[in-house]
């Protein structure tokens, strides 16, 4: 018989939570499609706002650019400067046969774990040619259409992956991206991400400036996005879910940044999920920051108790998906629940391309 004890200490943490919040069914809500946004609004700024006040349990609707109004001096924002890579290839088998990669993560100079279509006529040894100067062998199959890859190239393979990828935008957006910077945020710096952190899409250089001048901090961390981002969670119950790993960056002079603003008791505010998975991964049991480079497994989800996240943006997120459960951890499940559902009243713009809510 298992005791308390052959437990692990993340499982004791939901000894005493609702049963309900550990289900994956939990987590769903109607959405039309409509809503699904397949094109960025334009400028950046005047996407949609729906700010929650976890105090009063208020929601007011605004325009993005009004965040502003909702930032104090001495608060310190935390954005993940990360940059897309042209993820996306096209190439053929010696058959002739047509196969697409999506780039997930690097594991050394050479070899990547990357998701293939179709998967089902790949196997071991088997070559994939994208260009003259470009090409794979699969090395090991893995699950969900997964594998490890070798590249063999001519030159530098940075150069050789700029001139065949493309950039990869979600499965749920059909039309094409005129300007593909619309998928980068404006911080954008260090090159490595299969997706965007899109809670970030929403600043303008302009805004950025502002939020500056009345005296906001901003801090850049790391977090490449894997496309496990988009894998759904298959598990019944979300304990059983394993996440994806992805690489993390703490500075030691940003880590200091934010241990004084939390010991001056001002606020850190999360853009994004990718930041606060960030900033959770390096926090200790004292609640200090602590400088890393790392790779990071972190499952955030109702019972969580964080301990440095004070205030959050983010955007509108898919049923039944870990990052629905992330918000619903940091804002309260029935609260989050009641927010996505006035968000579809109010017909809000959903996913990577839609409106943005700030949870204060």
């Amino acid at each position: 018989m298992q005791t308390k004890q052959d437990i692990s200490k993340e499982k004791q943490d939901t000894i005493n939570v609702d049963s309900k919040l550990l289900l994956k069914s939990s987590y769903y809500y109607d959405l039309p499609e409509s809503l699904i946004a397949q094109t960025p609004v334009e400028p950046r700024d005047n996407a949609r706002l729906l700010v929650y006040d976890r105090k009063n349990n208020t929601i007011e609707h605004k325009i993005f650019k009004n965040i502003l109004d909702y930032l104090n001096k001495g608060d310190v924002l935390v954005v993940n400067n990360t940059r897309v890579l042209p993820a996306r290839l096209f190439g053929y088998k010696e058959t002739g046969a047509k196969i697409e990669f999506l780039l997930q993560k690097r594991l050394n100079l050479t070899e990547w774990e990357i998701i293939a279509k179709p998967a089902k006529r790949l196997s071991e040894g088997t070559i994939i040619t994208f260009s003259e100067n470009l090409s794979a062998q699969i090395l090991e199959k893995g699950e969900y259409g997964s594998f490890k890859i070798k590249f063999i190239f001519d030159g530098v393979f940075e150069q050789r992956l700029n001139e065949v990828g493309q950039v990869p935008l979600p499965p749920y957006i059909h039309e094409k991206l005129k300007n593909t910077e619309r998928y980068q945020t404006v911080y954008s710096k260090v090159e490595g991400s299969s997706a965007a952190p899109t809670a970030g899409l929403h600043f303008t250089s302009d805004l950025l400036n502002k939020i500056k001048e009345k005296g906001v901090e901003i801090v850049e961390v790391l977090l490449h996005v894997g496309l496990g981002t988009f894998r759904p969670v298959k598990e019944d119950n979300i304990l059983d879910h394993e996440m994806h790993s992805e690489f993390i960056e703490m500075s030691e002079t940003n880590a200091k940044i934010l241990n004084q603003a939390k010991k001056e008791k001002r606020r850190i505010i999360a853009v994004g999920t990718t930041s606060i998975r960030v900033l959770e991964s390096c926090a200790n049991e004292k609640g200090e920051v602590e400088a890393k480079r790392c790779e990071t497994k972190i499952f955030i989800y109702p019972s969580y108790k964080f301990k440095i996240v004070d205030a959050v943006i983010t955007n509108f997120h898919l049923p039944e998906s870990t990052l629905i459960m992330l918000v619903s951890a940091f804002a309260g499940y029935e609260n989050t629940m009641n927010i996505y559902k006035t968000a579809v009243d109010e017909k809000y713009r959903f996913f990577s391309f839609g409106d943005a809510m700030f949870i204060k």
